[in-house]
């Protein structure tokens, strides 16, 4: 195969993962990879059926391989977590970062594990021994962005605009900043997705989500249910397509009951469902305070 039609397949693979295709990533034909590119792509491919809610598969499938090769490892700790067996893999995530922690692989998945346990500065302590790596890049920022360190976020992702210029992963994380600091950033971060999703080969639940969200905060609702509605019909039990279905009809003065329901379903656990119900009890606790004392 012509080394560059190889490095345009690889990249290929890489952006159709980034986007949320993760169906198409498990089907890509990767039989004309080099041993290297081969790795790489298994990697993303064993990813993308994790995302796709695959793990026993996953781990089926690396079964007796993990010991000999950290990529695969680190696939192991992100299915170890994913199928919540959250305790061991944590205590796997801490091993595999001190022991390999020059693997591009090790740092996105061991310091994607590391912080879903808030071991923030631990994951960005991995993740600062990167040597080019844009996805490293993309869970810097994302993680400075949960941290509620927007000044961060941004450095980090004008520093990689700067020798990675127009890449897709560039440009997610230049609209992830833009969402968080607002006004014109707005519209800036709506084209990128907006991009994705007006393609048929690239659009996903992803880019979807990401164009309404961007309608929500321009104050375009009506356009912002119509790419959730698409969203809902191609994908019906995403959970992310769901929730902020959800949001909308909240801010629309709409009845949420169904999708609410729909959200248990597929993701009882969701963050949404969670901050909910720590709400519900608070202002419970807080109104038991001023409820009328009858006296028999």
């Amino acid at each position: 195969m012509d080394p560059f039609s190889a490095e345009g397949e690889l990249l290929n693979i890489h952006n159709a993962f980034h986007q949320g295709q993760y169906e198409n990533v498990v089907e890509f034909d990767t039989s004309s990879f080099s041993p290297e590119n081969t790795l790489t792509a298994r990697v993303l491919k064993l990813r993308a059926k994790i995302a796709l809610g695959q793990t026993e598969e996953v781990l089926a499938e690396i079964e007796g391989e993990t010991e000999d090769v950290p990529d695969l490892a680190a696939i192991k700790v992100l299915a170890q977590q994913a199928a919540g067996d959250e305790a061991v893999a944590l205590k796997a995530a801490e091993e595999l970062a001190e022991k390999e922690s020059e693997n591009g692989t090790v740092q996105v998945l061991v310091s994607t594990v590391l912080q879903s346990h808030g071991k923030s500065e631990e994951a960005l302590a991995l993740l600062a021994k990167h040597q080019g790596n844009l996805e490293a890049v993309a869970v810097i920022v994302q993680i400075h962005l949960q941290q509620n360190r927007t000044d961060l976020a941004l450095k980090e992702a004008q520093a990689a605009r700067r020798w990675a210029q127009d890449s897709l992963l560039v440009n997610l994380a230049e609209s992830w900043v833009g969402m968080r600091m607002g006004g014109e950033k707005y519209q800036s971060a709506y084209y990128v997705y907006e991009e994705l999703a007006s393609v048929p080969s690239t659009t996903s639940a992803y880019s979807l989500v990401g164009q309404a969200v961007s309608e929500i905060h321009l104050g375009r609702l009506p356009e912002a249910e119509v790419a959730l509605q698409t969203a809902l019909e191609k994908y019906p039990n995403d959970a992310q397509v769901i929730a902020n279905a959800l949001v909308l009809n909240v801010l629309s003065g709409k009845d949420a009951t169904e999708l609410t329901s729909k959200l248990e379903k597929a993701q009882p656990d969701h963050a949404l469902l969670t901050d909910l119900a720590e709400k519900s009890a608070l202002f419970d606790t807080a109104a038991a305070k001023y409820a009328p004392k009858v006296s028999s």
